[in-house]
């Protein structure tokens, strides 16, 4: 047998994995308004930069090797920005995507090889669950557990998820397991199908119910962003992966900054009223402080009194944690708690500094809350803030009440804490106050109650606070972005390293 006949058996076997599982399955797809697991990774990766691993990777049964190229796993490295990445892209037109014994090892391969070489993981995800061959009996039993750190997570590098349709089994786990998740409308995430949940409870079960975008991206706060397209999802990925070091061991990347980046923070002044009871939304002020058109936010469906955004600021990548009273009054409830730690904790792992924009009138409280275990929810949140070694600032621009001021980041449980002119740090609504103290009422009483509400009031201003230099200065809110850009210029670099002691790495990245 001579070079040639083994050179065009090469040709023939690669040309059969590359037409994944056919072209009627592909065009039904194209039909539909989706990628194909093969588009997906073309649009993600820079161009020519994509080299696979298990090409020629079947199942290992032999009445299936056949029909499954590449085993519905397609796996391989490339670029994003220049930058190296490993991705998992899920061919449903083999099998439905399904989990086997060989794409398991695929997976696993991926995930050693990102964390050896440091490099983000790339989830792009669509599955049927387990492949039932595979499972059956003792055999499919002896196959499971076989890697004891298949669902480990120690956030050496980045994960990313994308849910892109039909998503059970390895892509649920795997989305759940990642740092950051972006779901198609359309597409479902959940353990099993509505079709086996219904049989096993046995009662009619929605599929956009049971695991549609409005479930995870508003009740369960698993998915971080919600998109319209394939295309959409894939722009996502990798603006979000610009904001990020490649591995735990670097600083993020430096953007240079736009001429003019500190006008937009001139407006501060008037985009929050100097009257706590006003609301508005917080986001502006974000974007007023950030660098022009660099403001991503995460889970802006979920824990809505909360905002948590990815911004730069002078190049550099910065974590913002911020009240917005537009929601609740800004008042803090169990799923702004989860969306809290859970920032915190990604923030540190990946060596990105923490700010606080705080204007909170404390916790919700209410039957709700306890029964959804509230202050565990408060505590889990006040040992992730312990534990955190990137820098933190916070900014108190308007109340600060309660136990969520050292949420928050007040006292020591920040790097530096800076007030504007107008911040409150009573203990509560100083109209609560009064009530709770002294069960005095404005309606019953009005000139006692206006006595009472001054007394109450009278030691909370910001000066009261940097007179005990509880707070490191009080400044113009038109001077964040300038004053921020020095304290972490200040504090970013700590012996010599910007890189973090995360502390955190191995926290649950759901709960």
């Amino acid at each position: 047998m001579t070079i040639e006949t083994k050179l065009n058996e090469l040709v023939a076997r690669k040309k059969k994995a590359l037409a994944m599982g056919g072209e009627e399955k592909i065009a039904r797809r194209r039909a539909e308004g989706h990628l194909n697991a093969r588009e997906r990774i073309d649009s993600l990766l820079d161009k020519d930069t994509y080299v696979e691993s298990g090409l020629f990777a079947t199942s290992h049964l032999p009445e299936a090797r056949e029909k499954t190229p590449a085993d519905g796993k397609i796996a391989g490295f490339g670029k994003i920005g220049g930058r190296q990445v490993a991705v998992v892209s899920n061919d449903m037109t083999v099998m439905g995507a399904s989990s086997s014994v060989v794409n398991g090892k695929k997976i696993r391969h991926m995930r050693e090889v990102a964390s050896k070489s440091g490099m983000p993981l790339i989830f792009l995800g669509e599955s049927t669950g387990a492949r039932m061959p595979d499972r059956m009996g003792a055999q499919g039993r002896a196959i499971l557990g076989q890697d004891p750190t298949e669902y480990q997570r120690l956030r050496q590098s980045p994960w990313v998820s994308a849910l892109l349709g039909s998503c059970y089994g390895s892509s649920t786990w795997y989305a759940c397991m990642s740092d950051f998740v972006v779901m198609r409308k359309g597409a479902q995430m959940a353990v099993a199908s509505s079709r086996v949940t219904s049989m096993a409870i046995k009662q009619p079960v929605d599929a956009e119910e049971l695991g549609g975008w409005k479930l995870h991206s508003e009740t369960t706060g698993l998915v971080d962003l919600v998109v319209d397209s394939d295309e959409q999802a894939i722009a996502a990925i990798k603006r979000y992966l610009s904001y990020l070091p490649s591995h735990h061991n670097e600083a993020a990347p430096v953007q240079e900054v736009v001429a003019g980046a500190d006008e937009n923070s001139k407006r501060i002044a008037d985009i929050v009223p100097a009257d706590g009871s006003k609301v508005y939304d917080v986001r502006k002020v974000v974007e007023a402080i950030a660098d022009p058109g660099s403001v991503f936010e995460t889970k802006a469906r979920f824990g809505k009194s909360l905002a948590t955004s990815l911004i730069r600021l002078n190049g550099r990548t910065v974590g913002v944690l911020a009240n917005n009273p537009m929601f609740k009054g800004g008042a803090i409830d169990v799923d702004a708690c989860n969306k809290a730690t859970s920032f915190l904790v990604f923030c540190d792992s990946f060596n990105i500094p923490i700010v606080f924009l705080v204007d909170q009138p404390g916790f919700l409280i209410g039957i709700e809350g306890e029964r959804r275990a509230a202050p565990s929810k408060i505590i889990n949140w006040m040992n992730a803030l312990s534990l955190v070694t990137v820098p933190k600032i916070s900014v108190i621009m308007r109340k600060s009440y309660g136990q969520a001021y050292l949420n928050m980041g007040g006292g020591r449980n920040s790097d530096e804490v800076i007030c504007w002119p107008t911040a409150d740090l009573g203990f509560m609504a100083p109209e609560v106050s009064v009530n709770v103290l002294y069960g005095v009422k404005k309606e019953e009483d009005p000139a006692r109650y206006e006595e009472l509400l001054q007394q109450v009031t009278r030691d909370t201003s910001a000066w009261n606070l940097a007179a005990l230099y509880e707070t490191q200065d009080v400044i113009d809110p038109r001077d964040t972005r300038s004053c921020l850009i020095s304290l972490l210029d200040v504090h970013r670099k700590r012996l010599g390293s910007e890189v973090g002691r995360h502390l955190l790495s191995n926290w649950p990245t759901s709960y």
